[in-house]
């Protein structure tokens, strides 16, 4: 199988490459569009800011190859976020497949910390890609309310979107490379749509 992943200014991307690569996989990390295009299945992860994520991927026209995609993409983490309309870190317009906006956590108590890290239950659950219940690895500040296009949900101050889905892009906010056997399945099971 032939796999991509998005190279772009956004860390986490090696510990991706190692899942893969722990499923048999050895994945293309690229920024280049036509092996992006030809690939079976495009992995979009990453860490860090969405602004200038956004910049990088806009100067290379990638927002628009990853926007057009047929085949089955999923968003991890930052990823996830660039993948909705908007984003309020960095107050950026993104690539816009998900029409839902990107929000700050905003604690209202002492013991709410920013950003939410750590295990955390997915519940709500309307994808096979998941299993009810089951935890898995979350670090982050901004999260995507839930909405239509929710598939997962977490509970960190507030419901948020665990996960996403729409067409042949699915998302997720959480890290599953980082998630152990539970993270394990869903790759193996979003490599077998």
């Amino acid at each position: 199988m032939n796999v991509a992943i998005v190279k772009y200014n956004a860390g986490n991307i090696f510990s991706v490459v190692n899942a893969l690569r722990r499923l048999g996989i050895e994945p293309a990390l690229t920024d280049d569009a036509e092996q992006l295009k030809k690939a079976d299945r495009v992995l979009f992860p990453g860490q860090g800011e969405a602004r200038g994520a956004m910049e990088y991927l806009k100067a290379r026209r990638l927002d628009e190859v990853i926007r057009d995609l047929q085949q089955p993409v999923l968003g991890i983490c930052v990823g996830q976020q660039l993948l909705c309309r908007h984003s309020e870190e960095g107050d950026v317009d993104c690539i816009g497949v998900f029409d839902t906006e990107v929000k700050r956590f905003s604690p209202t108590r002492h013991e709410e910390k920013v950003p939410c890290m750590g295990w955390n239950k997915l519940y709500d659950t309307k994808s096979p890609l998941f299993v009810e219940d089951s935890y898995v690895y979350f670090v982050h500040s901004y999260y995507v309310p839930v909405c239509d296009d929710t598939i997962a949900t977490a509970n960190y101050i507030l419901p948020y979107s665990a996960a996403l889905q729409k067409r042949n892009f699915y998302a997720c906010q959480f890290h599953p490379e980082k998630s152990g056997r539970v993270g394990e399945q869903i790759i193996q099971k979003f490599l077998e749509i």
